[in-house]
Parts: structure tokens; C-alpha cells; sequence
């Protein structure tokens, strides 16, 4: 057991392996937290805009076409913040609007070429080193991993948006 196991987490005094994994997690993180500032701050773009163009290039790449209202939902932000955030992005010239296909009363966002191009030199050697950690793992190590994470998400989802902090009505 380290000694910050117990000291860094907020697991009410546990001494166990599984606080020690659920550490390891939170300073994971925390790290890429950090790296996504640091990326969004190379590119001159807040840590949610960097998240809304990851999200449009995943998608341009699928070839599905992703409205304002699609990533607001998906960034959990308002209409009035989505707007702020889009225009904000077409202005830097990482994202376009263009007329829905279908519906002409209907926008799509679309990430330029030029922002991919930045994404992928900006990111490259992170993800390089990255892979070749997951490359590192045996079969076996993989799909525990795998697992793991598929069950933390899964237990992460589970908590009730309603709830009230102890000691509030």
C-alpha cells in the first residue's frame, strides 16, 4: 500500500488495493485534463471547444452529419453557450456551417480541413505514446483492462443527477 493512498483520495480512510486503482484513475484524469488545456491553450481554444471539435472530426470521419443541438447535448451545454462556442470556432476557422442536406431549416457543423490537419500535429506524439502502452499489454492484460473501464462507465452512469448533498432538504 503507498502511503498516499490514503492521504490523496477521498475514500474515507479505505487501505485497499481497489482505492489504490481508483487513485491511479483519478490522476489519469486528472493528467488528461491537464493535456487538454494544454492542447486547447497550443491552439488558442478552451478545453470545451477542444472537446466540440474532437466530437465533429470523429463524426466527419463516421461521414454523420452533427447539428448545433446533437453537441450541445453532447458537451451537456446550453443553446445560448452552444452558440457562444460555435461562433467562436468559426471565427478561429476551425469549424463551418453549412445548410442541413435534408433540412433547409437545419444547420450542420462542419470541422475544416485545416483544423484536422492541426488536431492530428498537435496530437500525433501523444497518441503515438499512448499506443504503445496499450501495444505493451498482452491479450489477456487488454481485455481485463477493457472490462475495468467498461464497468467503471457503467457505474459512473448509474449516479442519480438528483441527488442532494447529506444535510440539504
Amino acid at each position: 500500500m503507498t502511503a498516499n493512498a490514503v492521504k490523496e483520495g477521498y475514500w474515507y480512510g479505505q487501505e485497499t488495493v481497489a482505492v489504490e486503482v481508483l487513485n491511479a484513475l483519478r490522476d489519469y484524469r486528472s493528467a488528461e485534463a491537464a493535456m487538454r488545456r494544454r492542447t486547447g491553450s497550443s491552439m488558442g481554444m478552451g478545453e470545451t471547444d477542444l472537446l466540440a471539435l474532437r466530437y465533429l472530426l470523429e463524426n466527419e470521419r463516421a461521414g454523420r452529419d452533427v447539428g448545433p443541438k446533437e453537441l450541445a447535448a453532447r458537451l451537456g451545454i446550453t443553446s445560448a453557450s452552444m452558440t457562444t462556442l460555435v461562433d467562436r470556432l468559426v471565427r478561429s476557422g476551425y469549424v463551418v456551417r453549412e445548410p442541413h442536406p435534408t433540412d433547409r431549416r437545419a444547420l450542420v457543423l462542419r470541422p475544416t480541413k485545416g483544423s484536422d490537419l492541426e488536431v492530428r500535429n498537435t496530437l500525433s506524439g501523444m497518441h503515438g505514446r499512448m499506443l504503445d502502452v496499450a501495444a505493451s499489454l498482452s491479450r489477456g492484460e487488454s481485455l481485463v483492462v477493457m472490462d475495468f473501464l467498461r464497468r467503471i462507465r457503467e457505474a459512473i452512469d448509474q449516479v442519480e443527477p438528483d441527488v442532494k448533498p447529506t444535510g440539504q432538504n
